[in-house]
């Protein structure tokens, strides 16, 4: 079985500004910046088209077509699996369309650990572009490991994040 976080311990690139906030037994904070030459809206739009850049290494199916995310209140950021079986990574809590998204629930195997998380993306506008920064805080019993699932979590949303990057600025990241 695949699972989103599938080689949590390898080394990946990240954008240029990422940062472990902070890491406890029991929870952690971790954030991301990408900065765009594309206007505020298509950034926003291209977070949504989440099946075009997130790895198909970090997903169950090992397809990252399976993946959909709808930008509305309560929609899901969503994996369909074989046999009609699925998984639900995030739920969107808050929309403020072409600004901000926020999700919840628990990526990969923090669903395992009886933990929640909070994904915050703020998409600005900046001279010449625009600038997302994606913060995610995850919380809860994580069998007091968080503080060491906190650097692996952030190399993998890193490498989401520079694929998405690429997406965006109308590249194919590769699959």
């Amino acid at each position: 079985m695949r699972f989103l976080f599938l080689g949590l311990t390898a080394l990946f690139a990240t954008p240029a500004a990422a940062e472990v906030i902070s890491a406890e037994p029991h929870g952690f904070e971790i954030q991301h910046v990408v900065n765009l030459v594309i206007p505020q809206p298509k950034a926003f739009s291209a977070f949504g088209e989440v099946a075009q850049w997130w790895s198909k290494d970090h997903t169950y199916s090992g397809d990252a077509a399976r993946l959909s995310l709808q930008m509305r209140p309560g929609g899901c950021f969503c994996e369909t699996l074989e046999g009609g079986g699925g998984i639900e990574h995030l739920r969107v809590a808050y929309l403020q369309p072409g600004e901000r998204v926020v999700l919840t629930g628990s990526l990969g195997p923090l669903l395992y650990e009886a933990t929640t998380g909070v994904m915050d993306v703020k998409v600005e506008r900046i001279a010449g572009g625009s600038r997302v920064t994606m913060n995610y805080r995850a919380a809860g019993f994580a069998n007091g490991n968080a503080e060491k699932l906190a650097t692996a979590v952030d190399q993998v949303l890193g490498e989401q994040m520079k694929r998405f990057r690429v997406f965006a600025a109308g590249g194919a990241p590769k699959r």
